[in-house]
């Protein structure tokens, strides 16, 4: 193959590679929810509900505190060295969680996966940025993105090897899949920088360079309205990772057993349709008008609106399943336009940065939303309150609209 095909193909070649620690990143964190039963046998404090929700809290809680470290960190050094160590680390703390003997041990490894996999999600977003520009960007932010999803649904599967082997070598076969991957990648992904460091940011260096970063995303009205406009859609797209099957449950009054499956592959099939469609429409539309992916994230959004009313009133299970399949289409457009949207406001010297910052927000989002529909689930009340989250979300886009109005398809100035 001649230099000049390979690096038309190469950027694709990136996708794929990335796609792969996108499935382990989701896996690997999924993997304890599913074997809480194998487990207990073991490790006898994991019978307590409460104990098992600390466990997964500090998971969540770590992970979105250190989103926007881990975005300027990746802005600062070498996106490929930071993907593939962060990657070693999390399958290295997913294989140890094999000998691990008591509820401490857990905990702490626990944390450190929470550090390790957030080092990863605004690094590789934006080094597929840098490699897609143009045409190209959000399918490829889009694809990307269906490895999030399919990894969260083979999470299930460590209950699989647990119910056949053991929990322990279930952490161990999925820890050592990823150890060897990290290699891989060692010899195959490659660096790519859309443009220089700033002199300014040069100049200031250490925590200089930090303060002129934040104060170049936290110093418009664009990157705050992006901020809410990536957290609104937060509140549902979380409620439906950890609710859905409850709410199929009830809704449909089957059991958890097949309201699980039904809802979860619902969800992952739908959302893989609307990130592949909402990539290649943004990507044309963006050609034509510079909001086109503003105008596609929009529409992805607005598709959840009636989704999430359909959800949380429905009974019916052409009602409720088809508000899952619109709420899977509408939240997979909207994701494959976050990165995209984004890299038409701020330079690429920042993008990890800002990533990082908008990660956080939906983390703690989904964090928040997570507790009170529990406690609104135990009052009887939630599918009202799952259709009541319509409302941040259509907030979000009368601001998205009304405010975000890019002048570049892509900046790469500050």
């Amino acid at each position: 193959m001649s230099n000049t095909r390979f690096n038309n193909v190469y950027p694709w070649i990136v996708v794929a590679l990335l796609w792969v620690v996108a499935l382990l990143n989701y896996m690997d964190r999924q993997m304890l929810s599913t074997m809480k039963v194998a487990m207990m046998g073991d490790i006898r404090e994991l019978e307590t509900a409460g104990n098992f929700g600390r466990l997964m809290a500090v998971f969540l809680w770590i992970y979105g505190l250190m989103s926007p470290m881990a975005g300027l960190i990746a802005d600062r050094v070498n996106r490929k060295w930071l993907i593939v160590i962060s990657l070693g680390v999390w399958s290295a703390v997913t294989l140890t969680m094999g000998y691990a003997t008591t509820f401490n041990q857990l905990y702490v490894l626990r944390a450190i996966m929470g550090v390790s996999e957030a080092l990863y999600i605004p690094a590789g977003l934006a080094l597929i940025a840098d490699y897609h520009r143009g045409s190209t960007r959000s399918l490829a932010v889009g694809i990307h993105m269906t490895g999030l999803y399919f990894g969260q649904a083979l999470g299930g599967f460590g209950a699989t090897v647990a119910h056949h082997w053991s929990w322990q070598q279930a952490f161990h076969l999925f820890g050592l899949i990823g150890i060897v991957y990290s290699v891989i990648l060692v010899f195959l992904l490659r660096e790519k920088r859309g443009n220089p460091v700033p002199p300014k940011a040069i100049k200031s260096g250490g925590m200089g360079s930090v303060r002129h970063s934040l104060g170049m995303l936290l110093g418009t009205i664009s990157f705050w309205v992006i901020l809410f406009y990536f957290a609104a859609p937060s509140f549902p797209g979380w409620a439906a990772k950890n609710w859905m099957p409850t709410l199929f449950s009830d809704s449909l009054g089957i059991d958890m057993s097949k309201a699980g499956p039904l809802s979860t592959i619902t969800i992952a099939a739908s959302s893989f349709v609307g990130v592949i469609s909402g990539g290649i429409l943004a990507d044309r539309w963006v050609l034509r008008n510079l909001r086109g992916r503003i105008y596609t994230g929009a529409i992805g959004l607005g598709l959840t609106i009636p989704a999430l009313l359909l959800l949380g009133f429905g009974h019916g299970l052409t009602g409720v399943v088809g508000g899952a399949v619109l709420f899977g289409v509408g939240f997979g457009m909207f994701d494959a336009n976050n990165m995209p949207i984004l890299c038409q406001f701020v330079s690429p010297r920042h993008r990890a940065a800002g990533y990082g910052l908008m990660n956080m927000t939906g983390v703690f989002a989904g964090a928040f939303i997570t507790d009170l529909l529990g406690r609104s689930t135990d009052a009887g009340n939630l599918g009202r309150d799952m259709a009541l989250l319509a409302i941040p979300v259509a907030l979000a886009i009368l601001l998205q609209l009304s405010i975000l109005k890019p002048n570049v398809a892509d900046r790469t100035e500050d």
